[in-house]
């Protein structure tokens, strides 16, 4: 059984109210209510308005139908909201020099539609136009390529830094004995230039 309800012209534009009917799109009713009571957008006071009445409708036609239901089995089947008008609702605001800066006053129309069928559960996708399952070795997977270390280049850096400190430890000598061959040849030119 499904049961709608629309809250029109609320306060506020369509973009913002979107932000907080996007936490509550698939959620069970007594979770998105309690979302929607300590979210601390502005709109989430007119859409658990809404929601409440979808609650309310959803009972109203199980009683016409002669259907027991109960309402904690309800969830967001589907929740969007449309732009509302902003014709003949503009304002101008002062700006500085003498300009005015006009504001328009934007409302929205929301709609929510509850359900209590089973939620299907979404066990395919689509790869290349054919439906196929998701593997369950997905996982197997993620964890052995975590145990294994990395290749290519994001090992090489790795790499030469261990090749760089195990080499000078190999060949200090060498290199000691040329830096003391530079600063002995640094200090002869310098005694012939104030000798001159």
């Amino acid at each position: 059984m499904e049961a709608t309800a629309s809250a029109k012209y609320l306060r506020g534009s369509a973009q913002k109210a979107r932000l907080v009917i996007d936490m509550i799109r698939g959620q069970d009713v007594n979770k998105a209510l309690a979302i929607l009571r300590f979210a601390s957008k502005r709109a989430a006071n007119g859409i658990e308005k809404c929601m409440r009445s979808a609650i309310a409708n959803a009972n109203e036609t199980a009683e016409k139908a002669n259907v027991s239901i109960d309402p904690d089995d309800l969830w967001v089947k589907a929740a969007f909201v449309d732009r509302g008008p902003t014709k003949n609702r503009r304002r101008v605001r002062p700006a500085p020099q003498g300009r005015a800066y006009r504001e328009q006053r934007h409302f929205c129309h929301v709609t929510i539609l509850l359900s209590n069928d089973v939620r299907s559960e979404p066990a395919t996708r689509r790869s290349g136009g054919k439906d196929s399952k998701i593997s369950e070795a997905k996982p197997a997977k993620l964890a052995e390529s975590k145990s294994r270390k990395r290749g290519g280049a994001a090992a090489a850096p790795r790499a030469k830094r261990t090749a760089s400190k195990a080499a000078p430890a190999a060949s200090s000598a060498p290199v000691e004995k040329a830096e003391s061959e530079k600063k002995a040849t640094k200090r002869t030119s310098k005694k012939k230039t104030s000798a001159k």
